[in-house]
């Protein structure tokens, strides 16, 4: 069941509030923060939650921030395979997949 009743436009258009949509789940604001600038703030959200798909958020994040090597580490610990496309699709994949679950 979808955590939330937000679409991908919907969640991009939250972008120019001050602060991440209420009701949101953490790895959904984690990439609010990190799309608005604040790499910092999303890895602290990510850091603290242990599953499959906060392991793929940290996974973009380090790859965000150019550290390959760890990226591909929580690339294996997601189940996913490390990416090499778009940092703006992935992001988008990511938030799709997430408002969907």
């Amino acid at each position: 069941m979808p955590s939330t009743n937000w679409t991908l436009p919907a969640f991009e258009a939250s972008l120019t509030n001050p602060a991440p949509p209420a009701g949101v789940r953490p790895l959904l604001k984690a990439l609010w923060h990190e799309r608005r600038g604040d790499w910092t703030r999303a890895h602290e959200i990510t850091q603290d939650i242990d599953s499959r798909d906060a392991s793929w958020v940290h996974a973009y994040l380090h790859r965000r921030e150019g550290d390959l090597a760890n990226a591909r580490y929580w690339y294996t610990h997601a189940g996913k395979r490390p990416q090499t496309g778009s940092l703006d699709d992935e992001w988008r994949t990511i938030v799709e997949t997430l408002l969907t679950t």
